[in-house]
């Protein structure tokens, strides 16, 4: 009985060892990709914004430059999931000489 336990506590070592040599954590690395348009985005629509949710934070809407029609499109506010401790900083687009840059919304503190 004994002999039983020692083989099925080794095999059942032997699975964790595997398990956390196999095991990859999530990357952590940010990537992002500055692509400049010399087309200027409308300026910001109205938008009626919903009743306070509880654990959530509005997301305000905003100008996408879409290659296929070449001009910018509209893509309305949504809510997301709160953070604790974070505020959400909305994204933009920024003048820099004679092109326009997007620069994402983040969660900062």
């Amino acid at each position: 009985m004994i002999n039983i336990t020692r083989k099925l506590a080794f095999v059942a070592g032997i699975g964790l060892a595997l398990a956390s040599v196999s095991y990859t954590p999530p990357a952590s690395a940010q990537v992002s990709v500055g692509v400049g348009i010399n087309v200027a985005p409308p300026p910001p629509r109205y938008e009626v914004v919903p009743a306070p949710r509880r654990g959530f934070v509005w997301v305000p809407g905003y100008w996408r430059w879409d290659p296929r029609y070449r001009r910018h499109v509209w893509v309305g506010g949504n809510w997301v999931r709160a953070r604790p401790g974070y505020r959400w900083y909305p994204g933009g687009w920024d003048h820099r000489g004679p092109s326009w840059y997007w620069r994402d919304g983040y969660w900062g503190r």
